[in-house]
């Protein structure tokens, strides 16, 4: 029994950032697992690793996040 696998079809005007070949391609390219996006524009997509960074401080630092406090924890073991 043969196995055919679904090639992604890229839609033009999404652009993505491969985390393999750390390029920003048109539609999708890479498999999922290796990409960022869509994003609108291919300035954004050339962005994708800082946002992605800006993205991960907000969340670190968002107190939402962090509810050890309102639970009455301190954090120790």
């Amino acid at each position: 029994m043969a196995l055919f696998r679904k090639r992604a079809v890229g839609k033009p005007g999404e652009w993505y950032y491969c985390l393999e070949h750390h390029t920003v391609e048109e539609g999708p390219e890479c498999p999922a697992k290796e990409r960022l996006g869509p994003y609108a524009s291919r300035e954004e997509a050339q962005r994708a690793l800082e946002s992605a960074q800006e993205r991960t401080r907000e969340w670190e630092n968002d107190p939402r996040w962090h509810d050890t406090a309102a639970r009455g924890e301190d954090g120790d073991g």
